[in-house]
């Protein structure tokens, strides 16, 4: 048998005795998420529990009433890593501020006060339990990264949405049609809404952003998204809330 008719025969087979890989590898989703980056519109977050501390005195000229605020970097199906027993216990009874404070470089202490509102309800000191101990690094690198990332997201498009929307509607097309302006195409796909409803009103509460890759490094926020498994949005639409319980 000719050489070339003995080589067509064997790939062939090959490709009958292998359909399955074929495909599998054609409907493979595109990139894994490692990390959930969480961020909060803070008016919206208010509006549902408005006797939180961070919530006192919220007003129109307060930063988080235009601004996305950090919740937390959370890995993916990691939580308390190396937390002893007793600290957990206190931690998930909810009272954070009676947790152990965090030691961190005065800067950064300072602009996650005003990133982080929650740091008056001791977010801060939960987040690193539960998720921060899950990382490479320091309090301090945990917390470091969040604020760059959060800067990159409040220069971008999605920010400027929301704040040229005030008491009014977004949709999900419009929410991921500025994600991939912002962070490239395919962006606003890996972002999931959080919202809650107000009486009548759906009202935005914050938005979950999928990521993958080493955050800990320069890179921006775009090739972590992009690197990252798509996910549902959830809502498809809600109320971008102004400052000040509605």
């Amino acid at each position: 048998m000719p050489f070339l008719h003995r080589l067509a025969i064997a790939v062939l087979a090959a490709m009958v005795a292998f359909p399955v890989l074929a495909d599998e590898a054609a409907a493979s989703p595109k990139g894994k998420t490692e990390y959930i980056l969480a961020v909060s519109w803070q008016p919206g977050f208010c509006e549902m529990r408005p006797k939180r501390k961070e919530c006192a005195g919220q007003t129109a000229e307060r930063y988080d009433a235009t601004h996305f605020s950090l919740h937390g970097l959370w890995p993916m199906k990691k939580s308390y890593c190396g937390v002893a027993a007793d600290i957990r216990a206190r931690d998930k009874k909810g009272d954070w501020l009676e947790l152990p404070q965090l030691a961190m470089a005065e800067e950064t202490a300072a602009k996650l006060s005003i990133a982080m509102p929650g740091t008056q309800s001791g977010l801060d000191r939960h987040q690193w339990l539960r998720s921060g101990t899950c990382q490479s690094g320091t309090a301090q690198d945990y917390f470091a990264v969040q604020l760059r990332l959060l800067d990159e997201l409040n220069g971008s498009a999605v920010r400027s949405l929301f704040a040229d929307r005030l008491g009014q509607e977004v949709t999900e097309d419009e929410i991921k049609q500025a994600f991939d302006t912002s962070f490239g195409k395919g962006a606003g796909d890996r972002v999931r809404m959080r919202g809650q409803k107000a009486g009548a009103r759906g009202v935005i509460t914050g938005l979950t952003i999928g990521l993958s890759g080493n955050v800990s490094a320069s890179a921006g926020l775009s090739p972590l998204i992009l690197a990252a498994g798509n996910t549902d949005f959830k809502c498809d639409r809600g109320i971008v809330d102004a400052a000040g319980i509605q």
